[in-house]
């Protein structure tokens, strides 16, 4: 339970955040009379059409606002329904989440940033300065402020520490200690959910280790949710309100060797939905030839140009896996991967040394690059560009394909459409935009899903979250 003073504190403040969707216009006689107190009056949100769709997932990178220069302002947050924050850290050792930049993610300062000068009573009776959230955390809640149909999820792990799941997670401790420490970040940083990035367990053990602690995160997000019924926009709403639903989910491989280790059927009564990462089939770094790096279908003709593609992981998901197709989320890379002293795909490649960011890898508003050819495959759902002269070759997604994807996943049902990751695509504004390609496409096709962010979170350490951002 929380203090009187701080639920106090929330009843004042003139930035109590809740949905008007949950104040009926009725609702201010209703309080006052049962209450005998001045009215709650939520105040105006800009909303989201809230009816159940598609989902738009794109992951933000704490590091797109160093030599990226791509700031969390400018993440297209009304053409999202979920933006999946890259990433949150697991001690390898304690099984501790963390944060991975706290410049970052929660101290950097943007303009309109104004550190409190508050106090507040610390438990032992002295006065201790107020702390408030900063950073590109500060303006996450920013853009759900904005769009109620908008939720965040922090994404713990990733490749680089793709080797910290399994001592981590070996141990109940390390499990438990996990879940408490992963909701921990949830309950003071103002996300929706969570999203458990290991690539990837590789043991029947680890696949169990996997199931295990996500029992315990739904167990812990739901304790959390139960909490909450005592906050302003519940307890002050006509008819009694659910809980608020925080979200657990995945992102899964798609290659044979590593989905095999996920058992969906153990994980399902625990997530909501998972993310396939139908990218990275191909690469320089990593392959034999020069090839697709993220087609739907596989080669007859030319198999070594198709070492691996989206539909294999897709039926296998929704077949041994037993996955609702709606659970599933088709991911989709906002970058190409380019194989140099190559004559197309399916042959040998030379060394490849330039990209935008690293050797192999270019941001798709980078590409087609300077005299190159595009060129399409329908049968596979795949294209790529050429340049004959340099004979250089780089696989990613134009704006037909990235339709036909959409038109695909349509079709076999899924939830909806990720990105990796939102630095790489044109801006919102450029008809080049993929993000915004595929969601007009989704819009056609029956739109996207809104249903209702959080956005109090009262037991926070962080003072403006707590207050809601007022004046923001």
């Amino acid at each position: 339970m929380w203090s009187s003073s701080l639920l106090t504190s929330l009843l004042l403040s003139t930035t109590t955040l809740v949905s008007a969707i949950n104040a009926p216009a009725h609702q201010a006689h209703l309080n006052l009379h049962h209450n005998k107190r001045e009215a709650y009056v939520p105040p105006p949100v800009i909303q989201s059409p809230l009816h159940k769709g598609y989902k738009a997932v794109a992951y933000y990178v704490n590091w797109a606002i160093y030599a990226r220069n791509h700031p969390p302002q400018e993440i297209p947050s009304q053409s999202l329904t979920h933006i999946l924050y890259a990433f949150g850290g697991i001690n390898n050792k304690t099984g501790e989440a963390y944060l991975t930049d706290p410049y970052a993610d929660i101290e950097k300062t943007w303009p309109g940033d104004v550190p409190s000068n508050s106090t507040s009573l610390s438990k032992n009776g002295t006065q201790v300065k107020d702390m408030d959230m900063f950073g590109n955390l500060k303006q996450l809640y920013l853009h759900k402020k904005k769009n109620r149909g908008l939720k965040t999820l922090l994404s713990i792990g990733g490749w680089g520490l793709r080797t910290y799941f399994a001592p981590a997670l070996e141990s109940e401790e390390g499990r438990r200690r996990f879940a408490v420490s992963s909701v921990g970040l949830l309950k003071d940083l103002g996300f929706d959910g969570l999203d458990i990035d290991w690539e990837y367990p590789s043991s029947p053990k680890e696949s169990q280790d996997l199931v295990e602690t996500c029992r315990l995160i739904r167990q812990e997000l739901d304790s959390y949710a139960l909490t909450l019924t005592s906050t302003p926009s519940y307890s002050y709403s006509y008819s009694p309100q659910p809980p608020p639903h925080f979200l657990l989910t995945l992102s899964v491989p798609a290659g044979p060797i590593n989905y095999k280790h996920f058992n969906i059927p153990a994980l399902s009564p625990y997530i909501d939905f998972i993310n396939l990462m139908g990218y990275d089939y191909q690469g320089a770094a990593f392959s034999n030839f020069s090839g697709h790096a993220q087609n739907v279908y596989k080669s007859t003709l030319n198999p070594r140009s198709t070492d691996f593609n989206t539909e294999d992981p897709v039926e296998y998901y929704l077949g041994e896996g037993g996955l609702q197709p709606e659970r599933l989320v088709l991911g989709m890379p906002l970058y190409g991967r380019s194989f140099a002293n190559t004559t197309g795909p399916g042959e040998v490649f030379g060394n490849t040394t330039d990209g935008s960011w690293e050797a192999g890898i270019w941001d798709y508003k980078a590409l087609p690059l300077n005299n190159s050819q595009i060129y399409h495959d329908n049968d596979l759902i795949a294209s790529w560009s050429y340049n004959n002269q340099t004979k250089y070759m780089v696989s990613y997604d134009t704006p037909e394909i990235a339709i036909a994807k959409t038109k695909y996943l349509v079709k076999k049902g899924l939830g909806g459409a990720m990105w990796w990751e939102t630095s790489g695509d044109f801006p919102i504004t450029d008809e080049r935009s993929l993000i915004r390609t595929v969601r007009g496409e989704l819009e056609t096709c029956g739109g996207l899903e809104g249903s209702l962010n959080v956005l109090e979170f009262p037991g926070s350490k962080y003072r403006n979250l707590r207050e809601g951002m007022p004046g923001q």
